[in-house]
């Protein structure tokens, strides 16, 4: 007979075996799972969302991460119930992660037999609908797995390798090819001149399988305008089309914002993102777009400066947006602390000084150094006390825009040899460790 020790070490073998989000190596900081918190709610849940179950799966298992077991385990029940709702069948491999999720929660709950008995649903399931003998997991598994990944920034070869995958076995799934070609292209997020030809043909194809997504349809607009191409009469009949839509972050509506800023104008985008927002005034996502277009008028336009009653509106729905986001307002304070700067310094000064008190990610770090940095030089006319804070933010070995950004203002500081720091600047980047 198997002693309680030997059961028990059989049954964490077990479930360390599972493929679910706690065997996923998903272990980021409590910071970046409120941001992703927010993000999932925003993604929205309509009907008809087919990657319902996979958000709420999510969204469980991130409740669970945060302490909050009984709302994770009211997510992973509604995760089952998407599921079977979206399949029209009450199995299948598609509840594998599910499964095993909540073999893993009730684990942790210390409610072994509950967890066993998940444990024996995972293996009926395997029973019934056996992996394909070419690949070691289902098709579904293998999408579930890229698309959770995705929204933790995972090994981009990685995510896409299990969609090819999971397409390979599943080709008439439209919704994995679309995520499958927006990772791809997630690859050139910061590039100026956008895709790559092949990658954005991908997208073109994906666009045409699935015409009714349209922030894909959105995106695309973008990539080919800036390859050079018109897209101001397109851009306004797809907005048009955004504000019909149901309101979520997967809408179009901020990839259409993209557009209009820098294809078509700035002021229509305000009196776009307005519009719905006057159409849904409840709407936190859209009062985050809203603040988004203000920020852009402020700092983007020609105007060197902009009418104070502008700065007051964005100043307001700045607080706002922070109070409907508090746990992933960081960013959103930064904004903030920039606009005051237009016309409070002081109040600008002083929220800086309470953000840099603040103990952050080494990504968050940058982005508030970087800031900063500019802050000091265009505001206050401090270029040393500037240059010291570019140096920090790329002094952390941690690869990202706002690294590069502050190195490249570095390098044309010390190129330049106007200021007395130059070559203090030259002997730092000299020495500089790579991420």
């Amino acid at each position: 007979m198997m002693s309680a020790a030997q059961s028990q070490t059989t049954l964490v073998s077990k479930l360390e075996a599972l493929q679910c989000h706690f065997t996923w190596d998903l272990d980021p900081s409590k910071t970046n799972f409120l941001r992703l918190s927010d993000t999932l709610v925003d993604i929205g849940t309509e009907e008809g969302n087919c990657w319902l179950g996979h958000i709420y799966n999510l969204r469980g298992f991130i409740q669970y991460k945060l302490g909050l077991t009984e709302d994770a385990q009211s997510f992973f029940n509604k995760a089952a119930e998407a599921f079977r709702q979206m399949r029209k069948a009450d199995d299948g491999p598609w509840l594998v992660v599910n499964y095993g999720n909540l073999a893993w929660l009730h684990h942790h709950l210390g409610d072994q037999a509950e967890s066993e008995a998940y444990l024996s649903k995972v293996e009926a399931l395997m029973e019934k609908y056996p992996s394909p003998p070419q690949d070691e997991l289902h098709a579904e598994i293998y999408a579930e797995k890229a698309w959770t990944l995705m929204k933790f920034s995972g090994d981009r070869e990685l995510v896409a390798d299990y969609f090819q995958k999971a397409i390979r076995m599943h080709p008439d799934m439209v919704e994995w090819n679309t995520s499958h070609v927006m990772g791809l292209a997630s690859a050139f997020k910061h590039s100026k001149t956008g895709l790559e030809a092949d990658v954005l043909e991908k997208i073109r194809v994906a666009k045409e399988q699935d015409p009714e997504n349209l922030y894909l349809a959105a995106y695309y607009l973008e990539q080919r305008a800036k390859k050079g191409e018109e897209v101001e009469d397109e851009a306004r009949e797809l907005a048009g089309k955004v504000l019909r839509n149901p309101v979520s972050s997967h809408s179009g509506m901020k990839a259409i914002l993209r557009v209009y800023r820098h294809y078509v104008s700035i002021d229509e985008a305000i009196d776009l993102a307005e519009k719905a927002l006057e159409n849904h005034p409840d709407v936190r996502y859209l009062k985050r777009c809203a603040a988004l277009t203000l920020k852009w008028k402020i700092f983007l336009s020609s105007d060197s400066r902009p009418k104070q009653s502008m700065i007051d509106r964005a100043i307001s729905l700045y607080e706002e947006v922070i109070s409907l986001y508090p746990g992933s307002s960081f960013v959103k304070k930064v904004d903030l602390a920039n606009i005051y700067a237009k016309s409070k310094q002081a109040k600008a000064e002083q929220m800086y000084q309470e953000l840099l008190e603040i103990d952050l990610e080494p990504a968050d770090k940058q982005l508030l150094y970087n800031h900063y940095a500019k802050y000091l030089y265009y505001n206050r006319q401090d270029h040393n006390k500037s240059i010291k804070y570019h140096m920090k933010a790329a002094a952390i070995p941690h690869q990202s825009f706002y690294r590069g950004n502050s190195i490249e203002a570095l390098e044309k500081i010390k190129n330049k040899r106007r200021n007395p720091m130059w070559r203090e600047i030259e002997e730092f980047l000299e020495n500089l460790q790579e991420p």
